[in-house]
């Protein structure tokens, strides 16, 4: 059985402030740091094989904080990075929602974004999913690959990795900010989710299903 670890980046300011990322490189701010730092004293429990990541630095600075306590190095994958959101990017939601009524009422449904640039829902899921297969065939035979990525990619990646229709993954809370999905695969049952936003809550840790 090969376990996969989807985790969400720590946060940022622009997480704080409601402000659309997508694939601007907004880093970890200090709380994002310290959110990384005590995932990560979970995580390395897991004894991963490999730790892949966006290249985007909120990403890639979340799973260094497990790489300085595994002695792994972290590949990136541009593949992993968050959905490209066009025009929207740098704008808080509230921006959003009063400029462009039509398209944040689309994205608010569930529904693609017509206009503005922003990527599609099926375009996200696919190169995510890609990046997730790829990443978890670093494995050995019952190893565990822990892959650092965003938000909505990691909610559409995992859906479209496990064949989940739209109006079954909208039923997923958003992750959040260093929170992760456990999925294991093998030949009999292929993919399953074994847990949805695991992590630090409220200061206390969670453990990782077993």
């Amino acid at each position: 059985m090969t376990r996969l670890i989807v985790w969400r980046h720590g946060n940022t300011d622009w997480n704080a402030g409601s402000r659309v990322q997508g694939q601007t490189d907004v880093p970890l701010n200090e709380l994002g740091r310290r959110q990384a730092a005590d995932a990560a004293e979970l995580l390395v429990r897991l004894r991963p094989a490999a730790i892949v990541a966006s290249d985007l630095s909120r990403a890639a600075d979340t799973a260094a904080a497990l790489a300085a306590l595994t002695g792994l190095t972290v590949s990136t994958d541009e593949r992993l990075r968050e959905r490209h959101f066009g025009e929207w990017q740098g704008h808080t939601m509230a921006e959003v929602a009063a400029e462009r009524p039509e398209e944040h009422a689309r994205w608010t449904a569930g529904e693609d974004v017509i206009g503005g640039g922003v990527e599609t829902l099926e375009d996200l899921g696919k190169r995510v999913c890609d990046a997730l297969q790829d990443a978890a065939r670093l494995a050995p035979a019952g190893g565990a690959v822990v892959v650092a990525t965003h938000g909505a990619a990691a909610r559409q990646g995992v859906g479209h990795l496990l064949g989940w229709r739209r109006e079954q993954l909208r039923t997923l809370r958003a992750l959040q900010n260093c929170h992760w999905v456990d999925l294991t695969h093998d030949e009999a049952r292929g993919w399953q989710m074994a847990a949805y936003n695991v992590g630090v809550q409220a200061g206390r840790p969670v453990p990782p299903p077993v």
